[in-house]
């Protein structure tokens, strides 16, 4: 059987390098990518190599990164350029195999079993790769080789990074002497939560969790203790199918407000209007939301507040006059009257969209037509072209956000 041959590329800094391509004169600097500092959204979305050099990470504040490095540069997030940077990967990436599937913005599977040797060889054609997507689009790209998705992540994530020649490969006769001795938080699929379970149970490196039973981490966390398992000893099913889309669990919106809030009703407006959105992509996709959860983070850095709640609806809906009742009563809960700085709304367990019981009052059918009616409004004119009166309201949030892609601006 002949071997497989998966490559991970990962772009380095995605975000961040984009801006230095797009303009040289940062090239060699520290560059970071993050939102206004002016309205609360200064978090970093990308560091170049010479900021991560002074310590800044990804998900720091702005102000930390002006005292780890007083000179660094601040670029505003340009998220459609991103995507369409990401666009022209992939069409180069199909210069090498038909089997590419994108991962995330800045990473793509590849699946070149069979076609490797015509570029010389997995190694040659993993450097080639890289080298065409710096020419043509000045974009460092890391590249980790596996027999399978998992092992080509591994590889890519823990080795390939630190590598001189940004490629590294995995297979199952080396997955154990390289990644047993990694700490357990390395592997793919554990969390921070997962990590502090493992902990307390003395599991401090992939190795160990290895030479657990199988059955105890089935016994411990289902189906997810028995992957994890699986993830130790580099063993993945999956398989690299362009076209194929992963089913979608939930849909979800969440934000950093421009100010701290303090007042229940602004507190209420931004809910409903996440509420709103969240259910116009769930019906854009065809879904029903079984689950609702409501997030909350307080405004005190420094004594961290807020909550992270979730309730079954009675039954699945896609209709904000049904979460958003569920949603309040959530918040009126749990929230503990501090000032908060973000907010977030999803719906989980997302079922197929089914016709429902029809009322004797009418009402379903009256608030199915207005939803479509809505729907059909925003799809040509955008979200500003149908809104609740409330969005007029002081602490609104959904005129700021109109024009955004990922609540940054295009």
């Amino acid at each position: 059987m002949e071997r497989k041959v998966i490559f991970l590329a990962d772009m380095e800094s995605f975000y961040a390098s984009v801006e230095t391509a797009r303009n040289p004169s940062l090239r060699g600097k520290p560059v970071v990518v993050c939102g206004d500092p002016a309205l609360r959204h200064g978090i970093v979305l990308a560091a170049s190599r010479e900021a991560k050099a002074f310590g800044i990470k990804t998900g720091a504040p702005a102000w930390e990164c002006r005292r780890l490095c007083p000179w660094v540069i601040f670029v505003r997030p340009h998220m459609q350029l991103y995507i369409d940077y990401s666009l022209e990967i992939t069409r180069i990436l199909e210069q090498f195999t038909d089997r590419v599937v994108p991962y995330s913005i800045d990473e793509q599977f590849l699946d070149l079993t069979g076609c490797a040797h015509i570029f010389g060889g997995p190694r040659q054609a993993a450097a080639a790769i890289i080298k065409k997507i710096w020419e043509e689009l000045g974009i460092r790209c890391r590249i980790g080789m596996g027999e399978n998705p998992l092992q080509a992540k591994m590889a890519c994530d823990r080795f390939a990074k630190r590598s001189p020649e940004q490629f590294f490969e995995l297979n199952h006769a080396n997955y154990a002497a390289y990644t047993w001795p990694l700490p357990i938080g390395d592997l793919f699929g554990v969390g921070h939560r997962m990590e502090r379970n493992f902990h307390r149970m003395g599991v401090r490196t992939i190795g160990h969790l290895a030479a657990l039973e199988r059955r105890t981490l089935a016994r411990l966390w289902g189906v997810n203790g028995e992957l994890l398992w699986l993830n130790a000893h580099g063993i993945d099913y999956s398989k690299i199918e362009p076209g194929a889309v992963m089913p979608q669990k939930g849909v979800g919106h969440t934000a950093t407000l421009p100010r701290d809030y303090a007042r229940p009703e602004e507190i209420e407006v931004v809910l409903l209007e996440m509420t709103e959105e969240v259910c116009f992509r769930a019906r854009a996709l065809g879904k029903m939301g079984c689950v609702v959860h409501v997030y909350c983070r307080g405004a005190d850095f420094d004594y961290p507040t807020g909550f992270s709640r979730q309730k079954r609806l009675p039954e699945p809906s896609d209709a904000a006059a049904a979460v958003f009742p569920l949603v309040r009563r959530l918040f009126r809960l749990h929230w503990d009257g501090r000032p908060i700085r973000a907010v977030g709304i999803s719906l989980s367990e997302l079922v197929e969209r089914r016709p429902v019981q029809l009322s004797l009052a009418g009402s379903r059918e009256r608030q199915e037509a207005l939803n479509r009616a809505v729907d059909h409004v925003r799809e040509r004119f955008g979200k500003t072209g149908l809104f609740r009166a409330v969005s007029l309201t002081p602490g609104a949030q959904l005129f700021q956000r109109a024009g955004k892609i990922g609540g940054h601006e295009a």
